[in-house]
């Protein structure tokens, strides 16, 4: 098979690659000297990436130390962040140095199941009825049949949503250390298949966007998606005032009327100050499948005023992440991963509750900014490229 440039995709030794690049140099007329540097073997990203031409770099930083008192993560870590936008590791960094100083953050993980919803065509209510009733009577045969695809997931919950000339089933999977979304559609094409052959039902597509995957949908919030974690942190009335320069009245009015009020208003799902910035770069830099982003704007942040106190927490329903498979085995994003002790089997879970700790930090400095009316002062400082002024 070949693409626009006439090249076939082909290999993925450096010299596929650098072939592959002088012939879209060519055909746009172009230079790309700099993505032709990279520090990885190009076999390396085989799995990764088609039509490889070199690598793209973002910047890489890191936040903290923040102190995380939770079931998998427990300890001082300094987090690593790959962004382009400036200000946002340093606010980060403020808010973990504010929690760690109030004696840090509590994190829980509430649920963790990967998704996939397949669709099946059935004749009418009737056949809906039968197929349904012989799910419920054959249901550990089905899980069975997904679970014989894979040695480390396992088909847990079967979800039933009839509509119409339309049943979609929710499976809910296990996935153990990886992110699981492959693990998970294989496991569900072998359990549609032989409800197929069983029932009559034809699977019409192995993801009816019931699942649902890269889109902010009310499921994922409700019922969750990959990890569901909560991290809170109580601040005491002298460091709101001291480190943050506002109060925790305040911290509070803003939360209620831009993130819940606001957010309403605009028919959000989730409420939060900018939860998907910290998830992003937290993502990007450890090799996270980049579009699980969109769970992180599901995130609901809360605030309380504890007598002068400032409780916060943050819910993020989605937080769809793995610390084996997909990105994180290339060597910068494994590095990366390092940094917080998440490289490999048995990290998942603690991962998830940083990844949460980490949003935490960053909704506190940004509402306490807000609050402060600091929020434009801080990216005029630090996040404006003075060539554009």
């Amino acid at each position: 098979m070949s693409d626009g440039t006439g090249l076939k995709n082909r290999g993925h030794s450096h010299a596929d690659v650098d072939e592959r690049r002088a012939a879209v140099e060519q055909y746009a007329g172009v230079s790309l000297e700099r993505i032709a540097k990279y520090c990885f073997k190009a076999e390396d990203a085989a799995h990764n990436v088609e039509n490889m031409i070199g690598a793209v770099q973002i910047p890489l930083g890191y936040a903290g130390p923040i102190h995380i008192a939770g079931e998998y993560a427990e300890g001082d870590f300094l987090v690593p962040l790959a962004t382009t936008e400036g200000a946002l590791i340093a606010s980060v960094s403020r808010g973990m140095s504010v929690i760690t100083a109030a004696g840090g953050t509590r994190t829980k993980i509430f649920r963790d199941y990967m998704t996939r919803a397949p669709v099946f065509r059935v004749r009418d209510l009737a056949h809906t009825c039968q197929v349904l009733e012989w799910l419920d009577a054959h249901e550990d045969e089905v899980k069975a049949a997904a679970n014989a695809t894979t040695s480390h997931g396992k088909l847990c919950r079967i979800e039933r949503f009839p509509t119409g000339r339309n049943l979609y089933l929710r499976f809910s999977f296990e996935t153990g250390d990886a992110m699981g979304m492959n693990m998970a559609t294989i496991a569900s094409e072998a359990a549609g298949r032989y409800i197929e052959k069983e029932t009559g039902a034809v699977m019409v597509s192995v993801s009816g966007n019931l699942c649902n995957d890269k889109k902010p949908a009310a499921i994922n919030m409700i019922e969750g998606r990959g990890k569901t974690v909560v991290a809170e942190a109580l601040i005491p009335a002298a460091l709101v005032e001291q480190k943050l320069h506002t109060t925790a009245a305040a911290v509070v009015e803003t939360n209620i009327r831009k993130n819940l009020i606001g957010s309403s208003l605009a028919g959000e799902l989730g409420a939060n100050a900018h939860a998907a910035n910290m998830v992003a770069a937290l993502y990007l830099a450890t090799g996270q499948d980049p579009a699980q982003v969109v769970g992180g704007s599901l995130t609901l942040t809360d605030c309380e005023d504890v007598n002068g106190d400032l409780y916060i927490s943050v819910r993020i329903p989605a937080v769809e992440v793995g610390t084996v498979g997909g990105g994180t085995g290339l060597p910068t994003q494994a590095e990366a991963l390092s940094i917080i002790g998440c490289r490999g089997a048995g990290k998942a879970r603690k991962f998830g509750e940083i990844v949460a700790a980490t949003v935490l930090a960053g909704e506190l400095s940004t509402l306490a900014a807000q609050a402060a009316g600091q929020l434009g002062k801080a990216h005029q400082e630090l996040g404006r490229d003075k060539k554009c002024q």
